[in-house]
């Protein structure tokens, strides 16, 4: 990959010979305003990053500049929101003489944080207890490396505790192809609900290899393939390790129209993954997977509507972890999943619809999770609550459920 990521645009200083760095004077004198700014140019970060991370408004803007006179204080604001979307540490707005008279070369030098710590998960539900997920991630050209652990009780039958590494490379070959792979290791802990109904389906460790390619089709569109090696050690005293071997990819789209310092913004994330565990790998299980998920925000000044949809279904005999889950903090809010259904379903139909006007919050959740038609049984909750980037105290109360009892949930769940 290219040190550089080249856009088509913009800005201008006086220059003193070469390549020679220089200061802007002062708008009073607006001296450099004849500068013609030829391209701009973002330095130290992934060309994915600048597809997937930034803003379409920001994007626009930074194209806008090309052809246009010198403007330092927008050159410093268009820094400040590049330094605030890539989470960098600091961005420098260097300018050096163009290939032209009165023309110049911009670039934004983005310095990374050595280690970007992150905190994915801190969360606490009446029902499920506590759950949390942290990380550590460093940039080493254009490869990112993270470490991650995790005790999670909210997203998954089980309650997985462990650690994750995921590696990263942003292009091979072309900026268009990128590789990554992750590696979990996670010990379970289970509802005793799911011990009963299914005592020789659940394990007592879990280990998953999974190396993917990732193709950029037409940004924002993207492929991801490649396959999931797991092996997970049954709690049955002298059962031997089993395994489930599957081709894994996914078609996702994500674009976003404008960014929060913007009066209106939308954002877009929508995708459908297939996975395909079958006997020529090797596998123990042999299912196939089907999942299709999409949100969708709309935002403008202090309100905002976001609708979320998820769909899917398993045909065969998918490990425990692979099955669907509603009634946890994230999907179907107000209900216990152990109450719907103690092992997961193989289908599910989800829809979400939210409203938030500053930091408070209302929403209305609907879904159903089943094995065969005949035990479909759609439910419904209604919650409210308040939300601050990222942070939310909320509570959920399930329609008519046989003995309601509203849910408290409050951390951070991205």
């Amino acid at each position: 990959m290219r040190s550089a990521v080249w856009f088509a645009l913009v800005i201008g200083l006086p220059l003193w010979g070469g390549n020679t760095e220089v200061e802007a004077a002062p708008d009073s004198a607006n001296v450099n305003a004849r500068y013609i700014v030829e391209s701009v140019s973002v330095v130290g970060v992934e060309s994915r990053a600048i597809n997937t991370t930034l803003s379409s408004s920001l994007r626009a803007e930074l194209h806008q500049v090309v052809g246009a006179n010198l403007d330092s204080k927008k050159l410093d604001r268009l820094a400040s929101r590049l330094k605030n979307e890539l989470r960098a540490a600091r961005v420098r707005v260097r300018v050096t003489r163009g290939t032209m008279p009165d023309h110049v070369l911009v670039n934004f030098d983005v310095a990374r944080k050595p280690v970007d710590l992150k905190v994915a998960k801190f969360l606490y539900d009446t029902e499920q207890g506590w759950s949390g997920e942290g990380s550590a991630t460093t940039h080493l050209g254009g490869n990112v490396f993270t470490v991650a652990l995790a005790s999670d009780g909210d997203e998954l039958l089980e309650r997985y505790a462990g650690f994750r590494v995921k590696y990263d490379r942003d292009s091979i070959l072309t900026d268009r192809v990128g590789f990554d792979f992750e590696f979990d290791d996670f010990h379970e802990m289970w509802n005793p609900t799911t011990i009963a109904e299914d005592p020789t389906g659940i394990y007592r460790t879990r280990q998953v290899f999974a190396p993917e390619l990732r193709v950029t089709i037409i940004a924002p569109l993207e492929f991801d393939f490649g396959v999931s090696f797991a092996r997970y050690r049954p709690s049955t005293p002298g059962a031997e390790t089993e395994s489930s071997n599957a081709v894994v990819s996914t078609l996702r789209y994500h674009q976003r129209w404008g960014s929060a310092e913007d009066l209106q913004n939308q954002d877009l994330d929508a995708s459908y993954s297939l996975d395909a565990a079958t006997p020529l790998f090797g596998t123990g299980a042999d299912f196939t997977r089907h999942t299709a998920r999409a949100r969708y925000k709309f935002q403008r000044d202090r309100h905002a509507v976001e609708v979320a949809f998820l769909a899917g279904g398993i045909q065969g005999q998918a490990p425990l972890y692979e099955r669907f889950v509603l009634g946890n903090a994230g999907m179907l809010r107000g209900w216990n999943r152990f109450d719907l259904d103690p092992t997961g379903g193989s289908n599910v139909i989800y829809g979400s619809v939210q409203y938030t006007y500053r930091w408070y919050q209302v929403f209305y959740d609907t879904g159903a999770v089943w094995d065969v038609p005949r035990e479909r049984e759609q439910r419904q909750s209604v919650g409210v609550g308040f939300k601050k980037e990222g942070f939310q105290l909320a509570v959920a109360y399930p329609l008519h459920a046989m003995h309601p009892l509203p849910i408290f949930f409050a951390g951070m769940n991205f």
